[in-house]
């Protein structure tokens, strides 16, 4: 049965906006926020906790089979630092959400990352390491790149996402409506 709502990836280096953008989504949109990193603790899909990283250390195979059943239906805004590990026929949309790197910088600080941390998510950022892994995993009309430095940034990201939501239901609307013109 074909899905009646999109699924949308909402990627990045961590600090660029991705959860930001999921929870402005969901007040308008009937979209509903999917954070892998929530999934993995609750669900127990990792294989557990890094102290250096000071995160959980994501069992990717385990996230798949606990999400399969519910992207499947669609209508999901999957929330994470990777995209390659998600099936192509799961997802609608990619975004990419990128931030300059001083405004990065401030926000994984004021998180107070651990350095090592700090440091390679700001070198992934510079390096377009999230941009170039969705480019290698989804068709290139797929994958959106979006800065996401400022609230202004943020509501227009907010505001192209809805307008694509509304077209991509209204064209699957009329792809499921019988043709009355033509018995």
């Amino acid at each position: 049965m074909p899905r009646t709502k999109p699924n949308i990836i909402i990627t990045g280096t961590p600090g660029v906006g991705k959860t930001t953008l999921c929870e402005s989504l969901t007040g308008t949109t009937d979209l509903k926020h999917l954070a892998i990193n929530r999934v993995a603790k609750e669900r127990e899909c990792h294989a557990g906790w890094d102290d250096a990283l000071n995160s959980w250390v994501v069992d990717e195979d385990k996230i798949l089979d606990a999400i399969e059943n519910e992207v499947r239906q669609g209508g999901y805004l999957i929330d994470w630092h990777a995209c390659d590990l998600f099936p192509e026929s799961w997802i609608d949309l990619v975004i990419v959400l990128r931030s300059n790197s001083t405004t990065l910088y401030d926000r994984l600080k004021a998180r107070n990352y651990p350095e090592q941390k700090l440091q390679e998510n700001m070198d992934a950022e510079i390096m377009e390491v999230l941009l170039d892994e969705a480019r290698e995993a989804f068709q290139a009309e797929l994958v959106v790149e979006l800065q996401s430095n400022t609230s202004e940034d943020m509501e227009g990201n907010a505001s192209r996402i809805e307008t694509w939501v509304g077209q991509w239901t209204h064209e699957r609307c009329h792809e499921a409506a019988p043709d009355t013109h033509n018995p």
